[in-house]
């Protein structure tokens, strides 16, 4: 009996043993996988850990870097937004010919890029809420195509250059060497830590995306958190459209094209759930993080363009894959 009792307590052990490994790998997968791609790109190519090179990541990163924090929120409530991409090159385009054709202060133009950002935002929340939509591809889908085609006509699909010294600091310029993009992204996401661990929102956040009826019941205004998720969406969009106007000193009717998709794999593969309720801001840096070494490997590596999509989309799969896999364990677990 006694070794009997022992064959079961090692067993037990070694399930235990087991089961801690395999939450480590879920919660750490993508900052292993960062570690890899890194030393594997590395090896290929004697540019990549170069100073000018890792500069030149995180300035490309810090672009989808905001971007992907507005989407980690609408994710986190089991949403998605497509939006993001026009909201960007709308909102820019209005700073835009505001402040070279109006002469607007580039201070106010730079306000009224982020409130329009936000009202877009909202209105994408209000639709999904007030109008039943079924689900927030559909309202936000509607929006992409509504102020892409809004952008191209109010810029005459026409680019506008000029931006104002304070945007281009924003975006092209450096504070020693580090980009001030860059440090932009590292203040948003201090405070978006704060915002969703010790903030009142931050829980009512992620008590929506686990089970928006319990959350309903235990008395959180759904509404209000879906609009302000939506809101903070949008900001981030526009914050982001500032920060690509200042680094490419103009802006274009196309700008954020395909922005939606990169912002969405940096979420899930750092961590979140498609079906919401579990994500992490420092986790969607780490997916950023992975995208941006990815696209600056394989430009380092000459891989065509059309090469680069399939890697990006299988990339994509491959995120996608994980949280089914991880939300196949959780429910596993938990039973």
């Amino acid at each position: 009996m006694g070794k009997v009792s022992e064959i079961k307590s090692a067993e037990k052990k070694s399930n235990g043993t087991l089961d801690r490994l395999k939450k480590l790998l879920i919660n750490s997968g993508a900052l292993v996988a960062l570690v890899l791609l890194c030393l594997f790109l590395s090896i290929l190519s004697p540019d990549f850990l170069t100073v000018n090179n890792i500069m030149n990541i995180a300035r490309q990163s810090s672009i989808n870097g905001l971007v992907s924090a507005g989407m980690l929120l609408v994710i986190l409530t089991a949403g998605t937004d497509l939006s993001v991409g026009s909201i960007l090159a709308f909102s820019s385009a209005l700073m835009g010919i505001s402040v070279v054709h109006w002469g607007v202060n580039p201070l106010f133009s730079i306000l009224l890029c982020l409130a329009t950002g936000s009202l877009i935002g909202w209105i994408n929340g209000l639709i999904l809420t007030e109008l039943h939509v079924p689900h927030p591809f559909i309202s936000t889908m509607g929006s992409m195509n509504v102020f892409r085609g809004l952008t191209l006509i109010i810029m005459n699909a026409t680019p506008i250059s000029g931006m104002p010294k304070s945007v281009k600091f924003i975006g092209a310029e450096f504070i020693g060497i580090v980009p001030v993009s860059f440090m932009l992204l590292l203040i948003v996401y201090v405070i978006f830590h704060f915002l969703l661990k010790n903030t009142t929102i931050g829980r009512h956040i992620y008590a929506v995306g686990g089970n928006i009826e319990a959350a309903r019941l235990s008395g959180i205004d759904v509404k209000k958190v879906l609009w302000l998720v939506y809101s903070f969406s949008g900001f981030m969009s526009a914050l982001a459209g500032i920060v690509l106007a200042g680094r490419v000193d103009s802006v274009y009717p196309l700008a954020g094209t395909g922005y939606e998709l990169d912002a969405i794999a940096s979420v899930i593969i750092g961590g979140a759930s498609f079906f919401g309720g579990i994500g992490s801001i420092w986790g969607t840096l780490v997916g950023v993080l992975i995208m941006g070494v990815l696209r600056n490997g394989l430009n380092l590596l000459n891989v065509s363009s059309n090469l680069q999509s399939v890697a990006i989309g299988l990339v994509i799969v491959a995120a996608v894959c994980v949280d089914v896999f991880r939300q196949r364990t959780l429910v596993k677990n938990n039973k």
